[in-house]
């Protein structure tokens, strides 16, 4: 290759890395989450305004820290592809997982009141996220309407997966627990246009049984049990939903609680 091939080259590599960059920066009303998240319910230049106070950054790598307990509030974020877990710290100095995000799904609400992020969001895949300055999110609710009646929204779900998870470690058995995770995971994919029945699982068994308030043998057990009966095929984190109604049946659940679920989450995004 001559010099002026050589220069050709690079020139194309430097544009198509300047193309790559420039197509991570999905706009608002481009993106395929937009009705599960902040822009929900407004459109035209009304989201303009809101996709220019969002800034997207670098993705984040496996085990990198979004947020650190204790760290200053600034912003909230929303996944836009990979997951995420929250956990706080205990007493003893472990971990206490609070919960799983998925793509659409918001993080940083609850540091709100005090200024401070009572829990660490940590990324357990390659995950890119949008942040949302909360003081120009502020400023524009008061012009938008629409915006800050879906931030309320959204606040109000932040409420009921907490009671949700209540609800779920409330459940007397191991196999209801992880059948009831396994049916929110199945949900949560299904609103976002994916398959509810085979699906990956990002979070580890540890993190799993940390959740449920389990230990890891018994997950392990509980998902070798679930596999023996013909209930599921898993295949590491690989996990297919071969009877669903059985699932429904040990978690306590049935179509017309999964469908109460599914409308609460869709009022609150």
């Amino acid at each position: 290759m001559n010099e002026m091939e050589l220069a050709t080259h690079r020139k194309k590599t430097h544009q198509s890395k300047v193309v790559d960059i420039l197509t991570t920066k999905v706009a608002c009303k481009e993106c395929s989450l937009h009705q599960l998240c902040l822009p929900s319910s407004i459109d035209g230049s009304d989201l303009e305004k809101l996709d220019r106070i969002i800034e997207r950054k670098r993705p984040l790598k496996r085990n990198e820290h979004l947020f650190q307990v204790g760290g200053t509030f600034s912003s909230i974020y929303v996944v836009r592809s990979g997951s995420l877990k929250t956990y706080s710290p205990t007493v003893d100095g472990q971990e206490q997982v609070t919960g799983f995000h998925l793509p659409g799904e918001l993080l940083g609400l609850d540091a709100i009141g005090k200024g401070q992020h009572p829990c660490a969001a940590k990324a357990l895949e390659t995950t890119s996220v949008c942040e949302v300055p909360f003081e120009n999110l502020e400023h524009l609710t008061q012009e938008l309407p629409t915006l800050q009646h879906q931030l309320l929204r959204l606040m109000s779900k932040e409420i009921f997966d907490d009671q949700e998870l209540m609800l779920l470690l409330g459940k007397k058995t191991a196999e209801a627990r992880l059948s009831a995770f396994l049916l929110s995971i199945s949900l949560r994919f299904k609103q976002r246009g994916f398959s509810s029945t085979e699906f990956y699982l990002s979070m580890s068994r540890n993190d799993i049984a940390n959740y449920l308030g389990l230990a890891v043998e018994t997950v392990s057990r509980m998902f070798t049990r679930f596999q023996e009966d013909g209930i599921i095929n898993a295949e590491r984190k690989h996990i297919l939903i071969n009877n669903r109604e059985a699932m429904q049946r040990i978690a306590g659940m049935n179509d017309c609680c999964e469908e109460t679920v599914s409308d609460e989450n869709q009022k609150s995004v």
